[in-house]
């Protein structure tokens, strides 16, 4: 042990010494290589032979071929290298170096006679010596000082061993950062489906077989780990691939993300663990929005509920696109402040204009439209938790339908291009206080349409957001970081999935079509999702059984609740558009809340609805009445 730490610390001290003056010795190493080479190609020649006729050529041309590789290795920036960094092309560099250098060099001694002729062979030889003993230099450096660094890492315990599930280039990228890096990590070998990989290796790795061999290869590696490295598969792709690892019952992290291996920033420090919406079991749609950047330019754009879920992807995918000015109304002051700081040093070159205004305020509402005069509103400002609506209804009124009929007023009265109303599937045959008051105000949005022929409302409709704030994943979440088991409120219960970016792709996009004046949007939002089976992934993904009545209690539906939900009613009926995930709903004459005119019954009413009134407007859309309040 004591000689083991001695030749380490005389190591370091020479490896200090050499970083140091690292181009004299590089360029001093280069000249011993080339001089070795050179006396080897004459041994080589001549069978192990020093020839004596040779000799005084060999003094009068080393000086020479020295100087030309020399000089060659600066030109070809070999001596700058860093040999620890080597890859592909510092082997090219150095064979093209190399092959220079022996070209130029048998024109002077062959062709010119300048300063003495040598054998063409020892030419050649020289060539594949120097080359090789250079590369074998760099690779006993690389080595070496490898041993060195993991030597003097100083882990606690033995390192991680890593099964690769992925042999392209995002799981070729992590295993060559885990051989050279001090992470701790020693790849094991590679799972691929890939036929033509079995048995190859990559960077010293071996790939053994397939992933549906993976528990059988993991327990003869002894694998403590496992690592998909696959971006570009999809969520039902992921989904088959953590099935398949879950029976290792070992650690399971995935590399996301396809952008960064195809730029080569892929990296260990992006691994990390498995999550739900890594499994949410259908490819995630991408909208594309060409004219979004045309349309926004140079504009002026409200979003009210700024500080939402909803409202802070809205609010950062329309600064990208560089609108004139850009008002975000909330009342929440501090989301709002943190939200303005962001967007000041993010895009500067915006007038933001922050606005802490109750949505219902319509003196407030009103100022800030006349002032500002925006072309665009983007209303997400509503209140969204079923249970909570059902034991506040007057607020979910005043908020979901006042509110949006008092910005859909101002916006079609002051000149608005285009309004465009953030809505629910709960909205489809509501069976709750919420679900009521959001196709309250699909109804405004319709009917502010026929009042402002000039401006262009629309609403667009979707279920949950995953992540948003009290969604049921955050909640899952919580429960597991408490230790306490999670609650499922029905063993049945579906609900239909989508991520903030996508649902405000939707909302940007709704705003594009030609054909939604006066309309609704929605999503293919495919296959809803059962709640319990998230439930069971996020436990399995968390190392917890998933055992229903001990991790897993059934709470029962809450006040409201729907058991499934949907994205269209028995009387509507759906469009295509020019987008492919993207259908318009259309009502058929004479549904059951056809003879229901919102905004005219709001605006008779002389003074603010009080509950008896709001329950009775709220009562008719569930209970689909087509009359009017009286």
């Amino acid at each position: 042990m004591v000689l083991n730490d001695r030749i380490l610390a005389w190591g370091e001290r020479l490896y200090r010494v050499v970083h140091r003056r690292r181009t004299l010795v590089t360029m001093t190493l280069y000249g011993l290589v080339t001089a070795v080479g050179y006396g080897g190609a004459f041994l080589l020649r001549f069978e192990l032979a020093w020839p004596g006729m040779y000799t005084r050529a060999f003094w009068l041309t080393l000086p020479v071929l020295v100087g030309i590789r020399l000089g060659l290795a600066r030109a070809f920036r070999l001596s700058t290298r860093r040999w620890r960094f080597l890859d592909t092309e510092d082997v090219l560099r150095l064979v093209l170096a190399t092959v220079v250098g022996s070209v130029v060099f048998f024109v002077l001694t062959w062709v010119v006679g300048v300063p003495a002729r040598v054998p063409r062979s020892v030419v050649a030889l020289e060539w594949v010596l120097t080359t090789y003993g250079t590369a074998g230099m760099w690779l006993v450096y690389l080595a070496t000082f490898q041993r060195l660094r993991k030597a003097n890492a100083g882990h606690v315990g033995p390192p991680t061993r890593v099964l690769m599930v992925g042999a392209g280039e995002a799981g070729a990228m992590l295993v060559r950062q885990m051989v050279r890096s001090l992470a701790g990590y020693v790849p094991v070998g590679f799972v691929d489906d890939d036929r033509l990989k079995w048995g190859t290796t990559v960077h010293g790795v071996e790939v053994l077989g397939p992933i549906s061999d993976i528990r059988r290869i993991a327990e003869e590696v002894a694998a403590d780990e496992l690592i998909i490295a696959i971006p570009s598969a999809g969520p039902a792709r992921v989904n088959e691939i953590v099935e398949q690892c879950e029976d290792t019952n070992l650690s399971v992290k995935i590399l996301p993300g396809i952008t960064e291996v195809l730029s080569g920033h892929a990296g260990l420090h992006q691994v990390r663990r498995v999550e739900i919406e890594d499994l949410l079991g259908r490819e995630p749609v991408s909208l594309e929005l060409p004219r979004l950047a045309q349309e926004l330019q140079g504009k002026c754009v409200r979003v009210t509920g700024a500080a939402g879920s909803i409202g802070l992807e809205l609010r950062r995918q329309i600064a990208i696109h560089r609108p004139a000015r850009l008002i975000l109304l909330d009342q929440a002051e501090t989301p709002l402040v943190e939200l303005d700081l962001e967007l000041r040093d993010r895009f500067p070159e915006i007038d933001l204009i922050p606005a802490v205004r109750d949505v219902t305020d319509r003196r407030g509402v009103e100022e800030l439209f006349r002032e500002h005069r925006p072309h665009q509103v983007f209303h997400a400002a509503a209140y969204k938790h079923v249970p909570m609506m059902e034991l506040n209804p007057v607020q979910a009124f005043h908020t979901n339908v006042v509110g949006t009929l008092v910005a859909a007023l101002a916006a079609g009265s002051f000149g608005a291009e285009k309004f465009v109303l953030v809505s629910t599937d709960k909205a489809v045959r509501p069976v709750n206080v919420m679900g009521a008051t959001k196709r309250l105000a699909e109804m405004i949005v319709q009917e502010a349409q026929e009042r402002f022929p000039g401006t262009a409302f629309a609403a667009v409709r979707f279920g949950n957001v995953l992540g948003s704030s009290g969604s049921v994943i955050p909640r899952f979440r919580k429960q597991i970081a408490e230790g306490r088991p999670l609650t499922v409120t029905h063993p049945e219960i579906t609900r239909y999935f989508m991520t903030i970016p996508e649902a405000v792709q939707l909302i940007l996009q709704a705003s594009l079509l030609p054909d939604m004046r006066g309309q609704v949007a929605m999503l293919d939002m495919g296959e809803p999702v059962k709640i319990l089976d998230l439930a069971r992934k996020i436990l399995r993904l968390s190392g917890i059984p998933d055992r229903v009545g001990e991790n897993i209690l059934f709470t029962g539906l809450r006040p409201g609740e729907k058991l499934h939900e949907e994205l269209v009613a028995a009387d509507e009926d759906t469009l295509d558009t020019e987008v492919e995930k993207i259908r318009i709903v259309t009502r058929r004459a004479g549904g059951d809340l056809g003879g229901l005119h919102v905004i005219s019954t709001l605006e008779r009413a002389e003074t603010p609805l009080d509950r008896e009134e709001v329950l009775h407007l709220v009562a008719m859309v569930l209970d689909g009445r087509s009359k009017a309040l009286v």
